[in-house]
C-alpha cells in the first residue's frame, strides 16, 4: 500500500512537471535566434577630387554580414550635388571587390564596403560612412554571396538594370550594388532591392511590396548622366549557406515610398521598420526611382543627375545609428537630385526583417 501510494505520488509528481515542461516549451521552443550587431567605423572624408571615388569598410568581428549600407555627408553650397553613393557591397576583406565571374563568389564573408564617388564639384564636406549588418543565428550559421552584372547603361538617363538569385533551397538574407567605373563623375548607384525572381516581379525588375515574404534575389540599377560603353552595374544577393534546413525561417519584406525630391539641388528621406512580429531587421535597400517599383518595372527618376547618398539602419525618425548598436529596427533611404528639378521622383526604402524559427 505504501509503495503504491509512493508510485502514484511520484507519477504525479512527474505528471506535474511534464505539464510544466508543457506549458514552458512554447516560450522557448520558437523563439527567434537571430541576433544582428551594426558595425561602423565612422566617417572617412573624400572624395577630395572631381571625378573621383573613395573606398571605406566595416567588418564583422562576430557574426556574418547580412547586409550592410552607406550614408553620405554632402555639406552645403555649390558642391552638394557632387556626392553620391557608387557602391554598397561585400567584401572579402575589406578591400578587395566580386566584381569577376559571376555566380557564387564568396561565403561566410565577414566585410561590407561603402564606396562614395564624386563629380564635377566637391567640397571639404564630403565624408562616407559604411555599415555592416553582422548577423548570428544557431539555424543559419553559414551565408553565401551571388554576384550578378550587367554592362549597362550605356546610354544617359536609361536603367541599367541587373538582378542576382539565390540558389534553390536557400533564404535571402540581404544584399547590394556597385557601379563601375568611379572616375566618369556621372555614372552612380540609385538602386539596391529584394526582389524575386519571377514573372510576376518581371524577373527582378519589380521590386518586392510591402508584407511579401522570402524574396529570393536581389536586384541593382546603375544610372547615368552620359553615355559610356564601359558602364557596369552589379547585384549582390546574401543567402543562407547550403544544406541548411530554412523551411521554419521567414524574411518579411517592409517597404515604404515618399514623394519626392522633385526640386534641383534638394534631398529626401524615407524610413521604414521591422514590425512586432516581423523578427529582427537583417538587412535594408533603397532607391530613388520613377515611382509604383513594386506593380511596375522599375523605371528611373526624372533627372538624369538624381542619386543615392544613403541607405543605413536607423532609429525610426531617420537616424543612423552607432558602432555596436544591438536593437536597429528601421532602415533609411537618403536620395538627393542634381542641379535640375526632377518631375515624378520617389525615394524607396525597404527593411528585410528575419525569424529563423528556432
Amino acid at each position: 500500500m505504501t509503495a503504491g501510494l509512493l508510485r502514484r505520488s511520484a507519477t504525479g509528481r512527474t505528471l506535474v512537471l511534464g505539464a510544466v515542461l508543457a506549458l514552458a516549451m512554447p516560450g522557448t521552443a520558437y523563439a527567434n535566434t537571430v541576433s544582428v550587431t551594426v558595425k561602423t567605423p565612422g566617417a572617412t572624408s573624400g572624395p577630395a577630387t572631381a571625378n573621383s571615388e573613395i573606398s571605406t569598410h566595416a567588418d564583422c568581428s562576430s557574426g556574418l554580414v547580412s547586409g550592410g549600407g552607406i550614408n553620405q555627408a554632402i555639406g552645403t553650397g555649390s558642391g552638394v550635388n557632387g556626392n553620391h553613393a557608387n557602391g554598397t557591397s561585400p567584401s572579402s576583406d575589406g578591400t578587395t571587390e566580386y566584381t569577376g565571374s559571376t555566380g557564387v563568389v564568396g561565403t561566410d564573408v565577414t566585410h561590407w564596403l561603402g564606396i562614395g564617388g564624386s563629380g564635377g564639384q566637391v567640397n571639404a564636406s564630403f565624408s562616407t560612412t559604411p555599415y555592416a549588418m553582422c548577423f548570428t543565428s544557431n539555424l543559419i550559421n553559414h551565408t553565401q554571396v551571388v554576384m550578378n552584372k550587367v554592362n549597362a547603361p550605356t546610354a544617359g538617363a536609361t536603367v541599367g538594370l541587373v538582378t542576382a538569385t539565390c540558389p534553390a533551397n536557400t533564404r535571402l538574407l540581404g544584399g547590394g550594388a556597385r557601379t563601375t567605373p568611379g572616375n566618369t563623375g556621372t555614372f552612380k548607384t540609385i538602386a539596391s532591392f529584394p526582389t524575386f525572381n519571377d514573372s510576376a516581379h518581371s524577373f527582378g525588375a519589380k521590386a518586392a511590396a510591402d508584407g511579401e515574404t522570402n524574396p529570393d534575389s536581389w536586384s541593382a540599377v546603375g544610372w547615368d548622366n552620359s553615355t559610356n560603353s564601359t558602364n557596369y552595374t552589379y547585384a549582390y544577393a546574401i543567402c543562407s549557406g547550403s544544406g541548411i534546413s530554412i523551411s521554419g525561417a521567414t524574411v518579411k519584406v517592409r517597404h515604404t515610398a515618399v514623394s519626392g525630391p522633385t526640386s534641383g539641388s534638394t534631398g529626401q528621406t524615407a524610413t521604414v521598420g521591422c514590425g512586432q512580429n516581423d523578427g529582427k531587421l537583417v538587412s535594408g535597400g533603397a532607391a530613388i526611382s520613377g515611382g509604383s517599383v513594386t506593380t511596375t518595372n522599375f523605371t528611373g527618376p526624372g533627372s538624369g543627375g538624381d542619386h543615392l547618398n544613403g541607405s543605413f539602419p536607423s532609429t525610426s525618425g531617420g537616424t543612423a545609428v552607432g558602432d555596436g548598436t544591438t536593437t536597429a529596427a528601421y532602415w533609411t533611404a537618403f536620395a538627393h537630385t542634381g542641379g535640375q528639378s526632377s518631375p515624378g521622383t520617389y525615394t524607396d526604402a525597404w527593411a528585410l526583417c528575419a525569424d529563423d524559427g528556432v
